[in-house]
């Protein structure tokens, strides 16, 4: 089953135009221009959400990918579309097609750094934004040019050596596009060794 659905799904998604395929959450991510949109694990297919296509996906009945890892667990924006697929739902195609635009739309929106304020970014809100601001990180293109052990040094500097070990995840999480907590344990290693 595990095999044949693997098969299936990647024939399907070859439709919609070129695919890479990388190791992600414990299964394959679908990549499209470098833009993931599609989710694998052994048993189920995930469609990321955003926009319309969350509603879409919500009014279908589909649930939130969970992450589980050893300690922890992250909801992440990819819907489950697995009864979607086996039931040959005739807006799977629509939905696809609408959820790989809505991550090219994202990823180019992102990399042309149109985010204005710090606090736009993945796992940063107003406080860590204020804090950032205060220890000499103004701005997007200040953040982004320096590596998250750096920034979160210089807040220490700023805010004392007691600050918690997440904002250092938050961080790097931030600059990588993804929530703190998928941050894998040997890249905490990496980071750790360098603060």
């Amino acid at each position: 089953m595990k095999k044949q659905l693997k098969t299936q799904v990647t024939c399907f998604l070859n439709t919609f135009g070129e695919m890479e395929q990388r190791s992600m959450f414990g299964g394959t991510g679908f990549f499209h221009q470098d833009a993931m949109f599609a989710l694998l694990t052994d048993k189920r297919f995930y469609l990321r959400g955003g926009g319309i296509v969350t509603d879409a996906l919500v009014d279908k009945g589909c649930k939130k990918f969970v992450h589980v890892k050893k300690s922890s667990s992250a909801v992440v924006n990819y819907y489950d579309v697995t009864a979607l697929f086996i039931e040959d739902d005739v807006e799977l195609a629509v939905l696809v097609k609408a959820s790989r635009d809505h991550a090219l739309n994202d990823r180019a929106y992102k990399a042309g750094g149109h985010h204005r304020r710090l606090r736009d970014l993945p796992n940063l809100r107003l406080t860590i934004e204020r804090m950032l601001k205060k220890s000499g990180v103004e701005d997007i293109s200040t953040f982004y040019s320096m590596a998250p052990e750096e920034i979160f040094r210089r807040l220490q500097v700023t805010h004392g050596n007691d600050l918690d070990l997440c904002l250092l995840w938050k961080l790097a999480g931030a600059q990588q596009g993804r929530h703190w907590k998928l941050i894998e344990e040997d890249e905490r290693e990496r980071l750790l060794s360098a603060v």
